[in-house]
């Protein structure tokens, strides 16, 4: 991977120095299981606890509110299918977007097919929820809202505040998957009108299989895993330790380094728009034109279609990546685009930059430079 550019940190990140070596002796040596009585489960206990304290320090929660999970997807389910299974004598119905990330979609379908009705608001053409669509959508009935912090595909920043009061007033329960904005914004769980949130450690170059849920308290929540009595009850399982420790440190990472990274992130993108302005190619930037998160840059190509621009840059050993989902050997239109009601042309050509630790603002310049000689090649053929 040494000769690739890499733009796909929105997919994974690679573990920090920092993390694998905080990580690697309860890889090796503190290998006790945290249940355990003895010493070396007391021990591993020990460190479980440091870990919990530290994510919790950074993202201003109890700790005891953090409820350590497989990542963010786990994290998602056990919100949504979670939280609404806990509230079902109370209501039945869920409100979330047409934007979210496949591990809400998902948790809403099988919630629909569990007898629960799910409305799943629109997005305008950059990618935002308005919040009169929030109060329209609520009933007597609702339970829960899911509306995620930041877009994975396009990056626009909803209006989490300005729902959550509302919601807050409604007395319904609030969640949102910050597993992109986690470790890019600072994000306060205590002062942030939100009763759920999700954070996973792969996407701030942590490992990958660990992740949290923030649980507020008295939400009602019931128990998707079931098993021993780890995590007081509520997530079955032996802690992944190495990995929360692993966690813990890219959580800190993360906050020490915050506000350099988004300052670089800012000239990347800056600097392969200038690119390409300058070599007069056709491109459209998705998403929010600011509210948006500082890593990814989500931008269209018009006459290049996605999967034909992917090839080429994977040829020329550029990772970036498209928001759609691969069926079978094809792309299927982004259900987030879809959503926005881009054009066809635009919707079709859309590529997904998104930067990390490991990238120049010269590596993205250079990136930019491989996009425009490649789009110059193959409208001219056409």
């Amino acid at each position: 991977m040494s000769d690739m550019l890499y733009f796909d940190h929105a997919a994974t990140t690679p573990v920090h120095p920092r993390v694998l070596a905080a990580m690697t002796p309860y890889l090796t040596q503190v290998f006790g299981n945290p249940s355990s009585v003895h010493a070396a489960g007391r021990e591993a206990r020990k460190a479980l606890e440091q870990a919990r304290d530290a994510i919790a320090s950074f993202m201003d929660a109890d700790p005891q509110s953090l409820i350590f999970t497989s990542g963010g997807t786990e994290a998602d389910n056990m919100a949504v299918i979670g939280g609404a299974m806990a509230q079902r004598e109370r209501g039945r119905h869920v409100i979330t977007t047409q934007i979210e990330h496949h591990a809400v979609l998902h948790a809403c379908e099988y919630l629909e097919q569990a007898g629960f009705e799910v409305t799943y608001l629109p997005v305008d053409k950059t990618g935002s929820v308005r919040l009169e669509d929030v109060k329209q959508a609520v009933r007597p009935d609702t339970v829960l809202v899911s509306i995620m912090y930041g877009n994975n595909e396009v990056g626009t920043i909803q209006p989490i505040e300005e729902i959550g009061v509302f919601l807050q007033e409604k007395g319904i329960i609030f969640h949102t998957d910050a597993v992109q904005a986690f470790g890019v914004l600072p994000i306060r769980a205590r002062q942030l009108p939100v009763d759920m949130l999700s954070v996973s450690a792969h996407k701030i170059n942590g490992p990958k299989g660990v992740g949290a849920l923030y649980l507020g308290r008295k939400v009602p929540v019931s128990p998707i895993l079931h098993g021993g009595s780890q995590e007081r009850k509520r997530r079955a399982g032996t802690e992944n330790l190495a990995g929360i420790v692993g966690f813990a440190e890219a959580t800190k990472v993360a906050t020490e380094e915050m506000a350099d990274r988004v300052a670089k992130y800012e000239q990347m993108k800056a600097a392969m728009r200038a690119v390409w302005e300058e070599a007069g190619i056709a491109f459209h930037v998705n998403g929010h034109p600011t509210n948006v998160l500082p890593h990814i840059l989500n931008v269209s190509f018009p006459g290049v279609h996605t999967e034909t621009m992917l090839m080429n840059l994977d040829l020329a050993r550029i990772a970036a990546a498209s928001g759609s989902a691969c069926t079978s050997g094809s792309l299927e239109l982004s259900h987030v685009l879809v959503a926005m009601q881009l054009e066809d042309e635009i919707a079709r050509s859309a590529i997904r930059f998104s930067f990390g630790i490991t990238n120049t603002v010269e590596e993205a310049r250079q990136a930019a430079q491989t996009v425009a000689q490649i789009v110059n090649r193959l409208v001219r053929s056409k």
